[in-house]
Formats: structure tokens, sequence, C-alpha cells
């Protein structure tokens, strides 16, 4: 029996000043007077299941009716703030169709489902407890990725926007045997740059229910591109295993893929390509980063085994020094940061330099 890549939840971390700060500069801080702890006091709930009969490990919650209204009320406001001006003024349009409760997993997140009665369009957003490390996913996520996203938080609360997509494994189960070659071709291309950035930016436990599978259409085909749905895993374990999502074994089909349609040099190039496009992300968001950077230097976000550990590991991966003296995983987050800024930068160099001496 394959032994577990992650064996214990991790802590949650509160916001220190230096983020709540920081957050409010970016238009990210949210005050409202309901906590995660408030969505709990209800007084029933019924399971929730997918169209197949099966339990979706979401519950749908029921609250008392003196409750109900002033709860749906501060759900309107976070709405409207995550999606629009914060004004009021559209609340008499909106209606809370579905308050769920996530009884797996470590956030134990409420899924809010909110619809717009003159159109019957509605949208989705999640309430989860307010911690640092998920924060800093989330911005790096923002900032480093091919996708902007739009969270707000407190000290009690977090709120998240709704990812669109197919989960992981509802698409390895269900999706993926009628792909065509070429669109199994370009789900593993797609999967190699997922892998490659979930590495550079130390996102863990990207196991196939922690990320969505985004069908697009283009032209005459379908293309496919991976997305994290799962923050709270940022820089906290400290084997360099988990925040490869290749060596988890939900998502061996998909490596299986990779070895079926890809040989070496094409794996290697789609890994220098996103270096490279991260690189240019980290060069173009430089001084966003580097306040952020700072600050998590400066956070506790992991235990000392932890980060003793990881930088242990990405050292002998590496062999760049810098990760071996990292005093915090803002340092060995900077270190990568560095590490990948650096080689895109020289490997530039050498080719101007090829190129002219031709």
């Amino acid at each position: 029996m394959r032994k577990k890549l992650i064996s214990k939840k991790k802590p949650f971390y509160p916001i220190n000043e230096l983020l709540k700060k920081y957050l409010i500069s970016n238009n990210r801080w949210f005050e409202i007077n309901i906590l995660y702890n408030d969505l709990l006091r209800f007084k029933g709930s019924v399971v929730v299941y997918d169209k197949n009969n099966n339990d979706t490990l979401w519950v749908r919650l029921f609250y008392n009716e003196n409750e109900n209204f002033e709860i749906e009320q501060y759900l309107k406001k976070i709405y409207a703030r995550l999606h629009s001006d914060g004004n009021d003024d559209q609340f008499e349009f909106l209606k809370i169709d579905a308050i769920d409760y996530c009884t797996f997993g470590n956030s134990k997140p409420f899924r809010i489902k909110i619809r717009n009665i003159l159109n019957d369009n509605f949208i989705y957003f999640y309430i989860k407890k307010t911690d640092a490390s998920r924060v800093y996913g989330l911005e790096f996520e923002h900032m480093l990725s091919p996708y902007n996203i739009n969270f707000l938080v407190n000290d009690s609360i977090l709120i998240e926007e709704h990812i669109s997509g197919i989960p992981g494994d509802i698409f390895i189960k269900e999706n993926l045997k009628d792909c065509s070659n070429m669109e199994k071709a370009q789900l593993a291309k797609e999967y190699v740059k997922f892998n490659e950035r979930c590495m550079i930016r130390l996102l863990g436990d990207m196991r196939s229910y922690n990320y969505v599978v985004v069908p697009i259409h283009d032209f005459d085909k379908v293309v496919y591109r991976i997305r994290p749905i799962d923050f709270d895993q940022q820089c906290f374990e400290g084997k360099l295993k988990i925040y490869r999502p290749q060596f988890f074994e939900e998502n061996l089909k998909l490596m299986n893929l990779i070895r079926d349609k890809l040989n070496h040099d094409s794996v290697l190039q789609y890994k220098i390509e996103e270096r490279s496009i991260i690189a240019k992300r980290i060069i173009g968001s430089e001084k966003r980063l580097s306040k952020i950077i700072d600050i998590m230097k400066k956070d506790k976000i992991t235990i000392k085994e932890n980060l003793i550990q990881l930088r242990e590991e990405i050292f002998n991966f590496t062999s760049d020094e810098s990760f071996r003296n990292s005093k915090s995983m803002g340092s060995v987050m900077e270190s990568s940061f560095n590490y990948v800024r650096n080689h895109y930068e020289n490997l530039n160099l050498s080719k101007l330099i090829r190129d002219y001496n031709q």
C-alpha cells in the first residue's frame, strides 16, 4: 500500500498586521459582521447528491426563520462587494438559493448559490476560515498564473469566487476516455505546464479533486486548461513531492497520458516554456510581488521541521545555496522566484550573444 504524502492536517494561520495593510492597499480587505461560526448555527441539513445520485460530501443547510433573513442580507452584501461596487440597491433582485457546507477536507467551506430573480442567472462563491497561507496562495495565483482571481478577506472569513470547470477527479473518470488523440496530447502538454507552475510557486496538494479542467472551444477544436481551486497547501509541507502534482496517485492517469503522448524533449520544451512565462510574470509584477514576499519572510506559515526539510530537498534538486540559507518559507519562495528569473535572464543573454556572434 502506498504511503500517503500528506498525513496531517495543516493548521490555520492568522493574518498579521503587515499582511493586513497589504490586503487593504490592494482592495482585498472587507469588514463585515458575519463570522464563519455564525453559518454553523443551522437547524437542519440534507445531503446533496450529484446527477448520478452519488453523495457529493456537501450538505444543504437550513436556518431558523429569525436568523435566515439576517444571514441572507450579509451574504448579499458579500456578493455585491465581490462582484460589483458594494451598493445594496440590487438586493431586491437577489435571492440566496442555497447554502451548502462541505464535510470533507481541511477548510470545510460554505458554498453560496445566489440568483438574480430578473433573469434566473446564478453564481457561486465560497466562505472559508481565514488562513494566511491560503491568502498568499491566492495572491500568487493572481500574479503568476494565466488567470486573475477575485477574493476578499478579514480576520474571520475568507471569501473566494467560484472557479468554473470540471473537477479533475470527475474529468479523469468520466471525460478523459472520450477525448480525441489530439485533445489528449494537448491535455498532456497542459498538465506538464500545470505541474511546473505548482512546483515553482510551491502550491501543494494538487490531487485531482483540488483542480478543475476547463474546456475551451477554439475554432474547430477543444483545448483544455487546468486551474487550481484549493490554495490551502501553500508553502506549508516539507516534502518537495507535495508541490509536484505528478507524484499523487490520483493523477496517475494523466501521468500515463504524458508518457503515451509526449517524448522527453517535448516535456522539457514545455517546462522551459512555462518557466519563461512565469519569469516574465515575476518581472511584470515585481513591485507587488516584492511587497508580499517581504511580508511573507517575516510571517510564520509552517513549522520548523517542514522548513528545514523543504529547503534541503530543494537545494538537492537545484544545487542553489540560497535555498539552504532560507530562514522562512517566504525566503524559500523568494529563492524560487529568483532561481526562475535568473535562469530566464541568463538564457536570454546567452541567446543574444549567440545570435550576435553568428
